[in-house]
């Protein structure tokens, strides 16, 4: 009897080898993930925490953007097959492929964030009151999630820079769940920065991308069924 259902799972179907695809796949994209921030993450472990070093900073933070993006398009087409394995291949396909898409959101969002972080910390010398920080950091907040949304936006489908950008914008309210988590997963990630270091974080990173991947599913769904063809 040849019923389909009836036949013998083969190498690569079950949970089990399922569990090691997943976990062999985070490991690569972890590997290329550090390779891929190594050089801002070394000048971020150098330089002295002074509000003068901010724009040095924000310039050891832009491999970040091309990097993660990369690790999202794997993560995202991860093959749940052990036998048809090729993480490496793929984020170097994706880094290559997203990478211009990638700076013209990442850049400006690096930018902003640089300009309010130097008004945050010259507050008493540019003379304003300092209930001026709370409408700062809330901006500042809005940036940010709106240049993660982009990224993610960017990572997995091609809009041009502008619309993904209004995406990522419409989204912050359209989906309250997705800004939500989005705002525990910053908070969590700065949280580990502040009580060891960025070297932590960085060994974090692949998880905190699956996480982050996790969080969008209902923003990448949407756009998926209302946006594109």
């Amino acid at each position: 009897m040849t019923d389909a259902a009836g036949r013998r799972p083969e190498f690569g179907d079950g949970p089990l080898s399922r569990a090691a695809a997943t976990v062999h796949t985070l490991l690569t994209v972890e590997l290329w993930l550090l390779l891929g921030v190594l050089p801002g993450l070394v000048a971020l472990v150098l330089l002295d925490r002074d509000a003068s070093n901010l724009p040095l900073v924000a310039v050891a933070l832009l491999p970040v953007g091309p990097a993660v993006s990369a690790a999202l398009h794997t993560l995202r087409h991860q093959r749940p097959d052990l036998t048809d394995l090729r993480p490496a291949a793929t984020f170097r396909r994706a880094y290559r492929a997203n990478l211009t898409g990638v700076l013209r959101v990442w850049a400006p969002t690096l930018a902003w964030l640089t300009v309010i972080a130097v008004n945050l910390a010259h507050l008493d010398a540019a003379g304003v009151p300092g209930w001026w920080a709370a409408p700062l950091v809330l901006v500042g907040a809005g940036v940010l999630l709106v240049g993660v949304n982009a990224l993610v936006i960017v990572s997995l489908f091609t809009f041009r820079t502008r619309d993904a950008i209004r995406l990522a914008v419409y989204f912050l309210v359209r989906r309250p769940g997705v800004t939500l988590g989005n705002t525990v997963l910053l908070a969590a990630a700065a949280g580990v920065t502040a009580a060891f270091s960025e070297a932590v974080l960085a060994l974090l990173a692949a998880p905190l991308v699956l996480a982050l991947l996790r969080i969008a599913d209902p923003m990448i769904d949407t756009i998926r069924t209302e946006f594109t063809p």
